[in-house]
């Protein structure tokens, strides 16, 4: 377990902001996700926690292993939304690299479209139980 807040940094790889909606409805305080102690961050440097939405596009495909690559040592990734986990609406666009476990690990799995708030921060209390 960490002795601080655990950090969220959200990256938003392609898709239609659905799944974006839902994340900050779960932010907002109707389900104030802050109450777990957990923060928004921008920047993935000491980042606890990747959420990734959309599907992951050609375009984002480096952006996203970079990131990665910059979180805290201790690093869960969330893939939140039917277009992270299979490429979703956009499963045959042409520019599309894959769903998000094709280029980064992932360790938790949101399904839907979107999946509602009260998923994600299901999603979100598993992973601080793996910090």
């Amino acid at each position: 377990m960490i002795s601080r807040s655990p950090w969220l940094y959200h990256f938003n790889s392609g898709g239609c902001n659905g799944c974006d909606i839902e994340l900050i409805a779960s932010i907002a305080p109707g389900f104030d996700l802050e109450r777990l102690g957990c923060v928004l961050k921008g920047s993935p440097r000491h980042a606890d926690i990747l959420l990734v939405t959309g599907c992951v596009t050609k375009q984002a495909e480096k952006r996203l292993k970079r990131i990665y690559s910059q979180l805290a040592e201790k690093k869960i990734v969330i893939a939140i939304g039917s277009c992270a986990l299979s490429g979703g609406a956009f499963r045959s666009s042409y520019n599309r690299a894959g769903p998000v476990d094709r280029i980064i690990p992932v360790d938790i799995y949101i399904p839907g479209c979107p999946p509602r708030p009260q998923a994600i921060i299901h999603g979100i209390k598993t992973a601080l139980e793996r910090l």
